[in-house]
């Protein structure tokens, strides 16, 4: 089978080679586009990261298109319609980092609780005092968890070992869970109302999207931290803005953003297309919070460590060696 994977760094191309073996495979280091399938319009299967939107427009270009073996949980990028509809098959990876985002969970909640980013700037310039720098203690403070799935609980883990009280919501309560691991399920509406610090672990869905949104913001403990590390559209950002400002949420540690893709094209900005395919108003929304002081978003990058990466690429290569074998695994979408 012909093999085109982008979006691949060259450390990263070792550990596909085992593929060349029985397969023809085409690298390219940028993301997917119209421009990058190019190079293999006659690909079988094709291997995108989760910044690569897949959408009819492009998977047309490629016509002899099998499988799409994407390196990510998340597959809300792809057209999974026109998979479906073209006998394409779509695996994911459904887990790869629990503990790795779990852990930049805490790297966010504790540079705000430390006030580390502006310590740091403000040493960096030799710069010493403490004024303004006073943070607070996690210990006896009060999580909520929405979403307790597999990152859901390694952050529940990680909170009790600070010494936190652990409040969850979700839609299929598993109350041994909470037995084992010291917390309590309870309603969306409890749990923003109780909670000092809100970490959201959703997948994106028709019914996530604005999850948390004007009336949620309302119901929150005014200087409450929020947390999302899940899906951008998760969040109303026009509504976030105004709940910071407010006063009601007091920070937020950001590693998605709705339109993040489209921040990194603004020159496309007057292009009738780009107008079309994005929301300005979440665009405009996204550059305020990037320059908020008491807003701190990470480039979606909650999964990059070294280690987790290399369980994306060992559970890719595992996809597409089962699926060229007649027997594909962590199947999504299918003929």
């Amino acid at each position: 089978m012909k093999i085109l994977i982008c979006d691949v760094e060259d450390w990263e191309k070792g550990r596909f080679q085992g593929l060349s073996e029985s397969h023809e495979v085409v690298f390219c280091t940028r993301k997917l586009s119209a421009e990058t399938v190019e190079q293999a319009p006659d690909a079988e299967v094709l291997s995108g990261f989760i910044h690569s939107p897949l959408d009819a427009t492009l998977l047309e270009k490629l016509p002899k298109l099998e499988f799409v073996a994407t390196r990510s949980t998340g597959y809300d990028h792809i057209d999974l319609d026109y998979c479906r509809e073209h006998g394409i098959t779509v695996s994911n990876v459904p887990t790869y980092g629990d503990n790795t985002v779990a852990e930049h969970v805490f790297g966010l909640i504790l540079t705000i609780s430390h006030r580390l980013a502006e310590a740091l700037d403000r040493t960096r310039k030799g710069d010493f005092s403490q004024a303004g720098l006073q943070g607070f203690d996690l210990l006896g403070k009060t999580l909520g968890v929405v979403g307790t799935g597999s990152i859901g609980r390694h952050v529940i883990r990680i909170a009790r070992g600070f010494g936190m009280k652990v409040l969850a919501f979700d839609v299929q309560a598993r109350e041994e869970l909470a037995r084992k691991l010291g917390f309590r399920y309870t309603s969306m509406e409890e749990l923003l109302e109780a909670s000092d610090i809100v970490t959201l672990h959703v997948p994106a869905t028709p019914k996530t999207r604005h999850l948390i949104g004007e009336k949620q913001f309302g119901q929150m403990k005014t200087g409450c931290v929020l947390i999302n590390t899940s899906r951008g559209t998760v969040v109303d950002v026009q509504a976030l803005i105004e709940a910071i400002a407010s006063g009601t949420v007091a920070a937020a540690g950001l590693d998605v953003l709705p339109e993040e893709p489209a921040v990194r094209e603004e020159a496309e900005l007057l292009r009738k297309a780009f107008r079309d395919r994005h929301n300005l108003e979440a665009l405009l929304a996204d550059h305020i919070l990037l320059r908020m002081r008491n807003v701190y978003v990470t480039p979606h990058s909650a999964f990059n460590t070294r280690e987790a990466v290399e369980r994306i690429l060992d559970t890719t290569i595992e996809n597409i060696e089962r699926f060229a074998s007649g027997q594909p695994q962590n199947v999504v979408a299918g003929p």
